[in-house]
């Protein structure tokens, strides 16, 4: 057992890449102090939870996940999620609210990953996907308006407080406007020269120090909030009370958390050239959760971002998150006094430069071009998410996709007519409209023959007229496995129009689970076993001798007539 899970997560370190390990560590754990600060500030929590969340998650995640780059962090997707739980911001208690939180979220990730349920994560659409995330980067934007403005704002949600800033502009606190548009400016430049993601950390400790150099009181700092403590967290259990309260913003934010490092999963190959285990990678974001609620940290989740600034960084094993998580730990011990000092609009500003980034208009385009279901999808989830508490959007979403999957699987049927040439070849066509008289007919159906097809089936197939009489319909099925009710209620009644008209209808099937449910619904019956052909593995064979028993009995019925 031991073996198997060391295959899965692989080595922790490598002797021939300690020192780009402790490189990309350095660069990871200086960059996710401001990082961490601010996730817990968009999280509407204690700015240190977001930090503990950082530490604690990046190390755990690195235990237990196959992935050699993923950086199991605070993410602004579960941040904002975070942001929109009354559970936790209305609690009396709400730190430990927000740590249960992580630790059910962990238990959800988990128990994904045990049961392999990667697969799940298909029934989202790309399109509920872009709504989806292009929301939560305006929502990052103007959730941290307040902050940035140094205005508290008031309003029924983030578009309503925006407004009522931007009616109130001239009350705004121009100097946290100039720290955090300067953070912003920094950040951008700064990116560009050598320093390159120390950019960002360079921005924020230029424009927090000028905030204490030239005494601007009136701009908030982290220490205004709370007390950045010179220790590192404490282990505090979770409030078994909370379950029923936390539990759909605990599967929300799983969800999301899910599908982020599903996308890190399938981006970002190990060194090996293979592709991480999604399901081992589901296991070690739940393991990390379940540490980061422990030890007063916020629910975390791969990070695209994290994983691919570790990567660009040198990083060549693991080594490099656990580098990055002591290096958390050591600023934390030794520099906490300064950590205090970081100006809040300047993280704000961060913020909504990554907000900004998050938005892909490129994406938005190519869904909208994609056809006007694609299009409304993306437009009603970017709507819901915008109006409506997040952690209810992400299941509106998951809903939205499961309907938009049902209709376009029932209505994705194609119905063709095979012809059985002189030679035995068969040539597909379209099939008639109608069933004529003394003829054989032979349809292959292509898609879904469930339920919610099987009207969509049933108005494809040729009609049953006043000209049909002797004729025969052979219907194959092969490939076709569990057809349910509905659709053998559509064969009874094709049955009972095509003997009306003295015609028969042929079946040929597969799968024994089809000539069961033929059995248990009473078309067998009705069918007799002489119309009912199991193939075999030559294909076209047994719609051949479908076809020349067909064509038999209509010679047949046709002699005895004219007897």
């Amino acid at each position: 057992m031991l073996q198997k899970l060391r295959s899965l997560i692989g080595p922790l370190f490598r002797r021939d890449s300690l020192r780009q390990d402790a490189v990309a560590g350095l660069v990871l754990g200086v960059e996710s102090v401001p990082d961490g600060l601010a996730a817990g500030l968009l999280a509407g929590v204690n700015p240190v939870f977001g930090l503990n969340a950082y530490m604690v998650g990046t190390v755990t995640g690195a235990l237990f996940t196959s992935a050699t780059f993923m950086a199991v962090q605070a993410t602004g997707a579960m941040a904002i999620v975070v942001a929109d739980v009354p559970a936790v911001h209305a609690n009396p208690d709400p730190e430990r609210a927000l740590f249960t939180l992580s630790v059910l979220t962990g238990l959800v990730m988990l128990a994904g990953g045990l049961l392999k349920l990667g697969s799940m994560l298909k029934w989202v659409s790309n399109a509920v996907f872009v709504g989806f995330i292009n929301a939560v980067g305006v929502n990052i934007v103007l959730g941290q308006l307040d902050n940035f403005s140094g205005f508290e704002a008031t309003g029924a949600n983030r578009i309503a407080r925006a407004l009522n800033l931007a009616f109130h502009i001239f009350q705004a606190h121009w100097p946290s406007m100039i720290v955090g548009a300067t953070t912003i400016v920094l950040i951008v430049v700064l990116e560009r020269t050598r320093l390159g993601p120390m950019g960002m950390v360079v921005a924020i400790a230029a424009t927090s120090a000028a905030v204490v150099l030239f005494g601007w009181g009136g701009v908030a700092q982290v220490r205004d909030i709370t007390e950045v403590p010179r220790a590192l967290p404490l282990p505090r259990l979770p409030d078994l009370r909370l379950i029923t309260s936390l539990a759909i913003p605990a599967f929300s934010l799983a969800f999301v958390g899910l599908v982020q490092g599903a996308g890190i999963s399938a981006n970002f190959p190990n060194p090996d050239g293979r592709y991480p285990d999604a399901s081992q990678d589901f296991v070690g974001q739940g393991a990390a959760n379940i540490a980061a609620g422990i030890f007063q940290g916020m629910p975390v989740a791969g990070s695209m971002s994290a994983s691919s600034l570790v990567k660009t960084a040198g990083a060549r094993s693991k080594g490099a998150l656990i580098v990055g998580g002591a290096v958390m730990a050591s600023l934390i011990l030794v520099l906490g006094d300064l950590v205090g000092l970081v100006a809040m609009p300047a993280l704000a500003g961060l913020l909504m430069l990554i907000g900004f980034r998050t938005v892909k208009p490129a994406d938005i385009v190519a869904v909208w071009k994609t056809g006007v279901s694609q299009a409304t999808v993306m437009s009603v989830t970017f709507v819901l998410t915008m109006l409506i508490p997040l952690q209810h959007a992400v299941l509106v979403g998951v809903g939205i996709s499961i309907i938009l999957f049902v209709l376009d699987q029932s209505n994705r049927i194609t119905l063709r007519r095979w012809v059985v040439g002189d030679d035995g070849r068969l040539r597909e066509t379209d099939p008639p409209a109608e069933v004529g008289a003394h003829e054989v007919i032979v349809l292959q159906p292509y898609g879904s023959l469930f339920f919610a097809s099987a009207p969509v089936f049933e108005a494809a197939l040729p009609k049953v007229t006043p000209a049909t009489n002797g004729s025969v319909v052979v219907l194959r099925l092969r490939g076709k496995e569990d057809l349910g009710s509905t659709f053998m209620e559509v064969l009874d009644r094709y049955l009972t129009s095509l003997e009306r008209a003295d015609s028969k209808l042929v079946l040929i099937y597969s799968d024994p689970k089809v000539r069961e449910q033929l059995r248990v619904t009473g078309v067998l019956d009705r069918l007799t076993d002489e119309n009912v052909y199991e193939s075999d593995e030559w294909l076209g064979a047994t719609v051949a001798r479908a076809y020349e028993d067909a064509q038999e009995w209509i010679r047949n019925r046709s002699s005895g007539n004219d007897a």
